[in-house]
């Protein structure tokens, strides 16, 4: 048996992996990233709060957003309309995530924020009506069937209704439906 070959040339060095280049600068992607990390980062959070994520489970689904986001641009997929391409990833993520918590919504986050704020240029009286039509609203907004909340608050993120469509995969004219739906609903609600 003869001794294993050794190879003498000089070892190649390993693929920088993302985020591990301590030494060097970040690269123009890298920075285009961070930039839209910056500015999508709380209105996909709120998004999938939609969805009954909230805590460490929504900012799993936000990163992963932007991880898969750097990838595709790195690849260099379509940059067309990217703030729909991130709500459709996070829209996909945030369904994976509550099927795996096996948990449906039942709340609007956003409610346990707003039982807290109080104008202070109302007197008490005024302070306790506006809560309860704060309360009234969001129990309408959180008994809307699924799709009409997802549409409700995509619309509130200030996505047009064909980002809507493709976001949710719907069509336009479901969007449209849902939309006059849930604001009929909302209006009802606060004339009470």
């Amino acid at each position: 048996m003869s001794a294993p070959k050794i190879d003498s040339t000089p070892a190649r060095p390993l693929p920088v992996v993302v985020g591990i280049r301590r030494s060097q600068r970040p690269s123009d992607l890298e920075l285009e990233v961070m930039a839209l990390f910056d500015a999508y980062r709380v209105r996909l959070l709120g998004y999938v709060s939609a969805f009954g994520l909230t805590g460490h489970d929504g900012e799993e689904v936000v990163q992963e957003v932007f991880l898969s986001l750097f990838c595709h641009l790195r690849m260099g997929k379509p940059r067309g309309n990217l703030r729909a391409w991130m709500f459709r990833v996070a829209h996909n993520l945030a369904l994976k995530q509550r099927m795996a918590n096996r948990r449906w919504l039942d709340r609007v986050e956003t409610e346990r924020d707003t039982d807290s704020v109080s104008d202070p240029n109302l007197n008490p009286e005024e302070q306790v009506l506006s809560k309860q039509r704060q309360r009234r609203l969001l129990a309408v907004v959180s008994a809307l069937p699924e799709q009409d909340r997802l549409c409700f608050s995509l619309r509130a993120e200030g996505l047009r209704y064909r980002e809507i469509a493709e976001v949710l995969g719907i069509s336009l004219g479901s969007v449209s439906v849902s939309l006059t739906r849930s604001l009929a609903r909302l209006m009802r609600a606060d004339e009470v």
